[in-house]
């Protein structure tokens, strides 16, 4: 008996590690509005969640945000691609963090630390596009190396 509870733990274990795919999370799900994210980073998951779907479309709301850096901020940037049908249909970079240049409270962090965010965040948007839709979000740093990545689906059904 001990031997085939050992064999199912490291079956397992084997499962596990071979998986190269992190779970899809809720953000929010509401009557009309549903947003997912699954990172995309095969080493790393984070954590991410606001109070309401709906506060969304409103200009500012809370969200907390939470992970450890396995590399270091000094330099930042953001790439985000709307796909729409499989199809990248917009395309947005930007810098968060560079010398002289910071946009976010963990620019010039290090790796190993532990990023965790509670508070206000404004996107600058005041609708939501309706339909069905991925967000892709790439950050990286002055090394070009992956900081963290998610595909976000996003579900719309209201009618602004």
């Amino acid at each position: 008996m001990k031997t085939s509870n050992a064999l199912v733990l490291i079956l397992v274990l084997l499962y596990i590690n071979a998986s190269t795919e992190w779970p899809m999370h809720t953000v929010c799900k509401e009557d009309n509005l549903e947003i997912y994210y699954k990172s995309c980073d095969p080493q790393q998951d984070f954590a991410l969640s606001i109070d309401k779907c709906s506060d969304i479309t409103t200009h500012t709301f809370n969200i907390r945000a939470s992970t450890i850096l396995r590399h270091s901020t000094k330099e930042l940037y953001v790439k985000l691609n709307l796909i729409i049908n499989g199809k990248t249909v917009l395309t947005y970079s930007e810098t968060l963090c560079a010398p002289g240049h910071t946009k976010l409270i963990f620019c010039g962090r290090k790796k190993g630390e532990h990023l965790h965010y509670e508070g206000p965040v404004t996107l600058g948007i005041k609708e939501i596009p309706q339909g069905d839709y991925t967000i892709s979000a790439k950050l990286t740093n002055e090394d070009h190396v992956t900081v963290a990545c998610a595909d976000f689906t996003v579900k719309n059904y209201l009618d602004y």
